[in-house]
């Protein structure tokens, strides 16, 4: 590696390989000629280091590349506040290519010595003297030598600074003092030789001195005391635990092999535990562990380094191991026998506490007794449990005792422990321990007592009020019988039977029937109470149950149905409001002979029936009488109306169905008044129309030449003449017939025709008839050849429209009105409506066309008739 100084203090430029490896020595700046007092000197760049003689390092592998090509070199004089760089540059070294030269060329290359010792040891510890001299290193080129040195060890913080010298003109290096291996484990001395005027000719030298370990330290536990447990009866070979030790001494060496043993146990017993030499793991080594023996030991174990010869050095802890509790001990009685008394019908009080002995650890499951009733219990009056705080069993009554029934109640009572028992090796199986405890029942008046306590009557459905469904007494249990014992029920329940004070005899009150009110839960429980004569009570329980009844009848859901040309069969299905077993499975009969013999009934399931013709009968609408009866008996009817229709699908003709049989529809309230008072008000339109307007005015084909009794326009009031009209086509054989005549064609006329024998008064009591009504009855309607002339027409309207006009001159006192239609001689002026007499004289051949033109003159008119 070259070095130059260009420009001092300026630029400084390296000659490299293009790829350097970690601690490299890149080169050496001189710091003094550029800042003779530099107390602080850095590098901008992390991958080099600068130190105190100016050597310039890799910190980390690099390639020498663009961006690695300069950094500075920054100095500073803290006290005099001046600060200085060095811009150093890396350049790559050229790379030479080899000449080949002939295998009989002869080589001559000279090597130059180099000047790098073996590395160095110096013994930890060592007593000198001092200085100590440790290594030689020379060069052959250069005169001075000066070190510069680095410590590696754990906890070292700075270099220790005075350790180690060089002799700048031998190059010998001296210790000055002693060295501890722990924390110095070894050095590296960078060694610097230069010629008299300040060159460097060689490499600076990195020296390594290495400590030599002494076994200076003794090995020590890594816990003051070590605690483990071990369950008893534990078989041999059990590991308990593991106890480690540490040596600060240089590992791998004998000054770091480690030898365990115990040293003693207490107790001073039979050795319980054995510790491996090497691992130091503790093992049980005695068969029998007895907690209730012995609850721990202490060891106390020794480890010892140089492989645990006698010489090395060596340490003491303390190993305690605690005995586990099992179950190996059964509970026992401290008492085999006890007594006690207690009042009959006491309930929920404790009469006895009975108590055990077990040599298990207290509190712990193999300790904690489980007592149980053996014998002596059939009827569960008695219980038994454990106080957690003393161990105990409490004995209680939990039904009352009765002392009629028993007056000594003897149970046999045995103890356990919660976990399961875990006998010893060697040890015989454990038994059960018992003890016998004597009850005294205490005699004591006591009210009736019913029996049973809850008497279930059931009640079916629909019955009549007043049905006795049963008898429910009490008995004194001192006298075993019910005299003088009355009985009641308490209000404040539901009211469905009662029952006799004297007898007991139970009666319903009331229709019980499940589809009604609180009935729908078909139960009721009742409480009854029976009082004998000193007062005592007692209580009993009824419940009544509504036995479901067969009240409803069966019936068809659907009941009409169409049945196209396939003839594919009906299924009917019936549905009845009763529970079983008063409804399905149903049974279907047709009830119409004649019917039955046209269609039958297959049964599909318990509750369909399919219904199907017997043969090929005729298309109609069928009305089939079919009666369900149900399981219980009941028979419900049932009319089936099947539509046979000539069709491919239903649909085809539910439109015709309705057509024929109106549909089976039910109007609504609203949609009933809605056709009400549409049909009033078009009734009083129509009213209003027929009393303004008259018979109303009919379309008519007429002639020139007659007026056909209908309003015409005349100037004059005279008649007209009587012509023929030759339009008018004559019926043979009618005229004998006389009355009024119809003439059909494209457009209907009607006309007054004249009889014979008959005159225009003869049809005076036929009523008030229009001109265009006709008569319809018993005989055809019959037009004659012979028609009226409109002199003949005009006598015979003439009076009857006079009397018409007077009458409704008159109110209904036969009064003149003020208010009604005048006629007049001469009209005067005419108005712009015209005339609107009905009378009026035209001549006949005059065409009738007007007739289609009335409007202002019907509307006047109608006008009038309104106001009247």
């Amino acid at each position: 590696v070259l070095s130059l100084c260009c420009e001092a203090c300026k630029k400084v430029i390296f000659h490299v390989p293009s790829e350097l490896e970690a601690d490299t020595l890149v080169g050496r700046v001189d710091l003094k000629e550029c800042l003779q007092s530099a107390e602080f000197v850095s590098s901008s760049d992390g991958n080099f280091k600068v130190l105190e003689d100016g050597s310039v390092y890799t910190t980390s592998a690099l390639s020498l590349s663009a961006e690695k090509k300069t950094f500075t070199i920054l100095l500073k004089d803290i006290q005099e506040q001046v600060q200085k760089k060095i811009h150093v540059s890396l350049v790559e070294e050229d790379k030479k290519t080899p000449k080949t030269r002939h295998a009989r060329d002869t080589v001559l290359k000279r090597t130059k010595r180099r000047w790098g010792p073996i590395p160095s040891v110096m013994i930890e510890n060592s007593l000198g003297p001092f200085p100590l001299q440790i290594q030689q290193v020379q060069s052959d080129t250069a005169q001075n030598y000066t070190i510069y040195y680095s410590a590696s060890g754990p906890g070292i913080d700075q270099d220790p600074k005075g350790l180690f010298y060089i002799e700048r003109e031998t190059g010998n290096i001296f210790a000055t003092r002693a060295v501890d291996r722990e924390q110095y484990p070894s050095f590296q001395i960078i060694c610097f030789a230069t010629t008299p005027d300040g060159y460097s000719p060689e490499v600076p030298l990195v020296h390594t001195i290495r400590i030599e370990d002494d076994n200076d330290n003794a090995p020590y536990f890594t816990q003051d005391l070590f605690e483990f447990c071990v369950p008893e009866n534990s078989r041999p070979g059990v590991v308990v635990g593991k106890v480690i030790a540490e040596d600060r001494d240089e590992p791998y060496t004998l000054h770091t092999t480690l030898k365990y043993r115990i040293v003693s146990q207490t107790p001073p017993i039979t050795p319980a535990f054995s510790l491996h030499g090497d691992t130091g793991v503790i093992s049980v080594l005695l068969p029998q562990l007895d907690r209730e023996l012995v609850p721990s030991y202490t060891l106390l174990v020794e480890v010892r380094d140089m492989a645990g010869q006698p010489f090395g050095l060596c340490t003491t802890g303390t190993v305690v191991v605690k005995i586990e509790d099992t179950n190996d001990n059964a509970p026992s009685f401290k008492q085999l026998q006890y007594e006690t008394r207690v009042e009959e019908n006491r309930v929920s009080v404790e009469i006895l506490r009975v108590s055990v002995v077990d040599l298990d650890e207290p509190g712990s499951p193999g300790s904690g007794a489980v007592y149980e009733i053996i014998r002596g219990n059939d009827d569960q009056a008695f219980e038994i449990t454990t106080d957690k705080n003393t161990n105990e069993g409490i004995l209680c009554v939990v039904k009352g005792l009765d002392y009629e029934t028993a007056k000594q109640r003897v149970l046999v009572i045995g103890v356990n422990n919660e976990a399961p028992y875990l006998l010893a090796p060697h040890s015989q199986q454990l038994s059960q321990s018992t003890c016998s405890v004597t009850v005294h029942v205490l005699d004591v008046d006591e009210g009736p007592v019913f029996k049973p306590c809850l008497l279930r009557l059931d009640v079916k459905e629909c019955e009549d009020i007043g049905t006795a469904i049963g008898r429910y007494v009490a008995e004194d249990p001192e006298t075993g019988n019910s005299e003088g014992i009355r009985y009641r029920i308490p209000p404040g329940q539901c009211n469905w039977i009662n029952i006799d004070d004297r007898s007991g005899e139970v009666r319903t009150v009331r229709v019980l029937d499940r589809d009604i009110g609180e009935m729908r839960r078909g139960q009721c429980n009742v409480t009854v109470l029976a009082i004998d004569r000193n007062g005592k009570t007692g209580t009993g329980t009824i419940q009544v149950c509504i036995v479901p009844g067969n009240k409803n009848f069966p019936r068809i859901a659907q009941t009409d149905y169409i049945m196209c040309r396939d003839r594919k069969p009906i299924c009917l299905t019936a549905q009845d409001g009763d529970e079983a077993p008063y409804s399905a499975p149903f049974v279907y009969r047709i009830t119409d002979r004649n019917l039955a013999s046209m269609w039958k009934l297959t049964p599909h399931d318990d509750d369909s029936w399919y219904l199907s013709p017997k043969g090929d009968i005729p298309y109609g609408i069928y009305q089939i009488p079919v009666s369900v009866i149900d399981n219980g008996g009941k028979i419900g009817e049932n009319i089936v109306r099947v539509n046979l229709c000539d069709c491919v699908t239903p649909t085809e003709c539910t439109g015709r169905d309705r057509q024929l049989s109106g549909g089976n529809v039910t109007l609504g309230l609203w949609a009933i008044l809605a056709m009400i008072l549409g049909s009033l008000l078009l009734l009083l339109i129509l009213i209003t129309i027929c009393g303004c307007c008259g018979a109303g005015v009919m379309h008519r084909q007429v002639t020139d030449d007659c007026a056909n009794h209908n309003l015409i326009i005349s100037n004059t009031e005279a008649p007209g003449e009587e012509v023929m009209d030759h339009n008018i086509i004559p019926l043979q054989n009618t005229c004998d017939q006389g009355g009024f005549g119809v003439k059909t064609g494209e457009q209907q006329t009607f006309e007054m025709v004249k009889g014979r024998g008959h005159t225009l008064e003869s049809v005076k009591g036929a009523g008030h008839q229009t001109l265009g009504s006709v008569k319809e009855g018993g005989g055809q309607a019959m037009m004659d050849t012979c028609r009226y002339s409109y002199s003949e027409w005009h006598n015979f309207t003439h009076p009857r429209l006079g009397e018409k006009v007077h009458l409704c001159r008159q109110d209904e006192e036969q009064k003149h009105s003020e208010d009604y239609l005048l006629s007049y001689n001469y009209e005067g002026k005419g108005s712009l409506a015209g005339s609107v007499g009905c009378c009026s004289d035209q001549h006949e051949e005059e065409a009738l066309d007007f007739l289609d033109q009335l409007e202002p003159k019907f509307r006047t008119l109608a006008e009038t008739c309104i106001k009247r």
